[in-house]
């Protein structure tokens, strides 16, 4: 019997028992799945990326044209409504200044204007 085939081989120098193991090469019989390579076939599927709660609140605030207060990081309320928006800016239109651009970054949070009356 080759070498390698044997499992176990008496070590003379010690009373214990070795098991020669050959190394695996493939793939398939590594992984503890259900046969066709998924590893982890019980794990749930990963949250998406995004949920569309803010993409819903943007659209619900500019139909209706609510007047919303925009707390900059520094402090600084912006008071008009939200005219667009996309991934990473604003457009606020304001009664008597002018329109801004608003990046989304620098906003701390925002709010309806009708919550601090």
């Amino acid at each position: 019997m080759p070498f390698m085939n044997r499992k176990y081989e008496a070590d003379r120098s010690q009373s214990s028992n070795r098991e020669f193991r050959s190394p695996m090469t493939d793939f398939n019989r590594q992984t503890r799945g259900n046969g066709n390579g998924n590893a982890r076939p019980n794990l749930k599927a990963a949250p998406p990326e995004t949920t569309n709660a803010e993409n819903f609140y943007y659209l619900k605030q500019m139909s209706s044209r609510t007047p919303m207060v925009i707390v900059m990081t520094d402090g600084e309320e912006i008071r008009g409504w939200i005219e667009w928006y996309d991934k990473t800016s604003l457009k606020v239109n304001r009664t008597g200044a002018p329109n801004l651009l608003i990046q989304k970054q620098w906003i701390k949070y925002l709010f309806k204007q009708e919550e601090l009356e």
